[in-house]
């Protein structure tokens, strides 16, 4: 615990010393937000049938916070592929240290940086009109959930860090994590798009996290979104957690 602290407050002062990290898991969805609420949001509330009752951006925040975790994952990619190519990962090896703080380390650095920018984006959501009906059990379900998906994402980006031999390895990466949004239920609802799309959509794992994070927020029906996001978060979460435990003990000559 004590390697992992150090290894937090390294992290820590990264972020400090590089805000633009910060700008850009936080500027990026702000930016969508505007883009969608401002632009396309009359259009799109308009194809949406039985719209919230707050509107368009009632409908929206729920996907922009996904697209926050998304965004905050691929700088933990990038941060953990610098450390690993610069040879500073090299370095802890030798050190009488703890390995598993230095990858604890960049998971609760990121996962806490994160959380924060879902927050802000939270405020900027409801200076723009945002009016979440959710009681305090709904708001503690939606922070338990983020933070699983949070965690999720984070490990998976570890991993893809690690693996990577340079900074552009990382890409497919970002790529998925930002493309994915757009063929869920994050802007508009699955059923207006064409078949092959909307089976796409239904069946990938943003889609039921979306769909619960929206019912939480606005204090309507989960149904079976809920259990299903839990299980996609748990599962990527493991999956990414086993993925870099993995790479990180492998021989750095390979």
């Amino acid at each position: 615990m004590t390697d992992a602290v150090i290894m937090l407050r390294r992290n820590a002062k990264h972020t400090l010393r590089n805000p633009s990290t910060m700008i850009m898991t936080i500027g990026l969805p702000v930016i969508l937000l505007l883009l969608f609420v401002g632009v396309f949001g009359g259009a799109l509330n308009a194809g949406l049938g039985a719209a919230p009752r707050g509107g368009y951006i009632d409908y929206l925040v729920a996907g922009i916070l996904l697209m926050t975790v998304g965004y905050g994952s691929t700088t933990t990619a990038m941060a953990v592929n610098r450390d690993m190519t610069e040879g500073i990962i090299n370095r802890f090896r030798t050190m009488g240290i703890s390995r598993a703080a230095v990858l604890t380390g960049h998971v609760v650095g990121s996962s806490t940086r994160t959380m924060i920018s879902a927050g802000l984006v939270i405020g900027v959501a409801l200076v723009l009109g945002f009016r979440p009906t959710g009681d305090p059990v709904r708001w503690l379900a939606i922070i338990g959930l983020l933070a699983l998906l949070v965690l999720a994402l984070t490990w998976i980006a570890v991993a893809v860090g690690l693996l990577a031999k340079t900074a552009e390895g990382t890409s497919p990466f970002v790529f998925v994590v930002q493309l994915l949004p757009f063929l869920s239920s994050a802007f508009v609802s699955p059923d207006s798009m064409s078949a092959p799309v909307r089976w796409f959509a239904t069946h990938e794992p943003f889609t039921p996290i979306i769909d619960t994070l929206r019912g939480l927020l606005l204090d309507t029906a989960v149904g079976n979104s809920g259990i299903i996001a839990v299980a996609w978060c748990v599962g990527l979460a493991l999956a990414g957690y086993l993925w870099a435990r993995a790479l990180f003990r492998r021989d750095p000559s390979r």
